[in-house]
C-alpha cells in the first residue's frame, strides 16, 4: 500500500467550492466510513481552508475511486471538482502531511491551530477505526516533525492568524475600537482567538452568540461581555459595529433581511463583517448592501501578507527539516513493504522446525535414543532449511549469475574464506 492524500484548499479552490466539499462534525463518521469502503485506512481533514482525505491504499485505482466518492458524496460531478484537486502520493503526500502539521501549507504561515485540526481529524478516524499502521505512523511522525520545528525555529514567534487579520482590517475600518461593540457568532478556537485580540485592542463591548448559551455566556465573561443564544441574534444585531463569524453550521445563519432591518435602527451607520466559516455564515446578497464591508477567509490574504515577512526565514528552515523528516518516515515505510516477506519467511522456517521436531519427538518415543533423535533433528533441520537457498545459488553459478551470488554472500553473511 502507499500514503495518498486527495484534496482541495485556499491555494486550488475558492470559498464557493471550498464550502462544497467541507465535512460537518456531524457528517464526518458516516463519511469516514463511506470511505473506508474505497480505501483500507482513512482520515478526512475539513477547515474553513481545506478539505483532505488522508489513505494508506493502492495506488492509481484507489486514487480515482477516492476522487469519484469525494465528488459523489458532496452530489457534484468529479469534472466539476477536478480542476481544483491536488493528489499527492508516496513521498509528495508525506511532505504534503508534514508541511500541513506545521503550519507551511496554512494562509497563515506557521499557524498552530491546524495541528490541533489534525489532531482532531485523526481521533475522529480512530473513534471510527479507519485508520490502521500506516496512517497513525503517519500522524505521529507529523505530530513529533511540528513540534520540532516549532521549538528549533522561530516560525511561531509573532502572533499571525486569520483571527488576527480579522481585528487587523476592523482597525482599518474604524481606526480606533474603544467606542465599537463587536459580534461574535460561534464559541470555537478561532472566535475566542478574536476575542482576545479584540480585548488586546480595547474593543468596547463584545457580545458572544452560540448555539450553547452557556459556552456564549462563559466565553463572554472572559471579556466582560455578553453571552447570548441564536435565536436572540436579530434582536443584538442592531448594536454591532463589528460582526465575525465561524461557526460549523451548514447553512446561513445571518441573511440579508436581517442585515436590513438592523440597519435601519442603526441608521445606516456602517457594519463591518468578517465570515470566516466554510461554508458561509453570512449570505453572499449582505455584500450588496450599502454600509456594509463583508469579507470572507478569501480576502484576508492581503490583510495576513503584511504581517508574515518575519515568518519566511524560520520557514526555510523548517521545509529543510520537513525534507528530512520525509526521509526517514519513507525508510520505515520501505520497511513496512517488505515485512510481509519476513513474516512469510519466519512462518515458513517455524513450520520446518515443528515438522522436523515431531518427527524427532516421534523417534523417541518408538525407542530410539535421545542421541539419535538429536542427530536426525540437527541434520534434518539443516538440510530443509539450507535446501532453497542451495538450489537457488547452483542455479545462479549455473547462469553466471554473479550478483545474486554477492547478495547470498551478504545475506547469509559469509566471508570470502567460506569459499570451501
Amino acid at each position: 500500500m502507499s500514503i495518498l492524500i486527495v484534496g482541495v484548499n485556499h491555494k486550488t479552490a475558492p470559498v464557493s467550492i471550498r464550502e462544497k466539499v467541507s465535512f460537518s462534525p456531524d457528517s464526518l463518521p458516516l463519511a469516514l466510513h463511506a470511505a473506508h469502503q474505497v480505501v483500507p485506512e482513512n482520515l478526512i481533514l475539513s477547515t474553513c481552508n481545506r478539505t483532505e482525505i488522508y489513505a494508506a491504499a493502492h495506488p492509481q485505482q484507489s486514487v480515482e475511486a477516492l476522487v469519484e466518492w469525494l465528488a459523489s458524496w458532496h452530489k457534484m460531478p468529479a469534472t466539476q471538482l477536478q480542476p481544483y484537486l491536488y493528489i499527492y502520493q508516496q513521498d509528495e503526500a508525506v511532505r504534503h502531511a508534514l508541511r500541513v502539521a506545521c503550519g507551511l501549507d496554512s494562509l497563515v504561515l506557521g499557524e498552530p491551530q491546524i495541528l490541533g485540526q489534525l489532531k482532531t481529524a485523526l481521533q475522529a478516524a480512530s473513534d471510527q477505526a479507519t485508520t490502521g499502521n500506516q496512517l497513525n505512523r503517519l500522524m505521529q511522525h507529523a505530530f513529533s516533525t511540528a513540534k520540532k520545528v516549532r521549538t528549533q525555529t522561530s516560525i511561531g514567534a509573532n502572533p499571525v492568524s486569520v483571527a488576527f487579520a480579522a481585528v487587523s482590517l476592523a482597525k482599518q475600518i474604524f481606526s480606533k475600537l474603544e467606542k465599537q461593540t463587536a459580534l461574535l457568532i460561534g464559541a470555537g478556537e478561532t472566535i475566542e482567538l478574536v476575542g482576545k485580540h479584540l480585548a488586546t485592542n480595547h474593543i468596547g463591548k463584545i457580545i458572544v452568540a452560540n448555539r450553547s448559551i452557556d459556552k456564549a455566556q462563559k466565553l463572554a465573561a472572559e471579556y466582560g461581555g455578553k453571552g447570548i443564544g441564536l435565536p436572540d441574534l436579530a434582536d443584538h444585531l442592531p448594536q454591532a459595529d463589528i460582526i465575525i463569524s465561524s461557526t460549523a453550521s451548514p447553512v446561513p445563519i445571518l441573511g440579508k433581511g436581517a442585515v436590513e432591518r438592523a440597519l435601519k435602527i442603526r441608521k445606516h451607520r456602517p457594519m463591518f463583517m468578517v465570515d470566516i466559516a466554510v461554508p458561509r455564515d453570512i449570505e453572499q446578497e449582505v455584500a450588496n448592501l450599502d454600509d456594509v464591508y463583508l469579507y470572507t477567509v478569501d480576502d484576508l490574504h492581503s490583510v495576513i501578507e503584511e504581517n508574515l515577512q518575519s515568518r519566511r526565514a524560520a520557514a526555510e528552515q523548517a521545509e529543510g527539516m520537513v525534507l528530512e523528516e520525509v526521509t526517514n518516515f519513507m525508510s520505515w515505510l520501505r520497511a513496512q513493504d517488505h515485512m510481509n516477506t519476513i513474516r512469510a519467511y519466519r512462518a515458513r522456517t517455524d513450520t520446518i522446525r515443528q515438522a522436523v521436531f515431531d518427527k524427532a519427538t516421534t523417534l523417541l518415543q518408538n525407542g530410539k535414543s535421545p542421541e539419535e533423535a538429536l542427530q536426525f533433528l540437527a541434520h534434518t533441520l539443516a538440510n530443509k532449511l539450507s535446501h532453497d537457498a542451495t538450489q537457488a545459488m547452483h542455479h545462479a553459478a549455473r547462469n553466471g549469475d554473479h550478483q545474486l551470488l554477492e547478495h547470498a554472500r551478504t545475506l547469509f553473511n559469509l566471508s570470502n574464506d567460506d569459499n570451501g
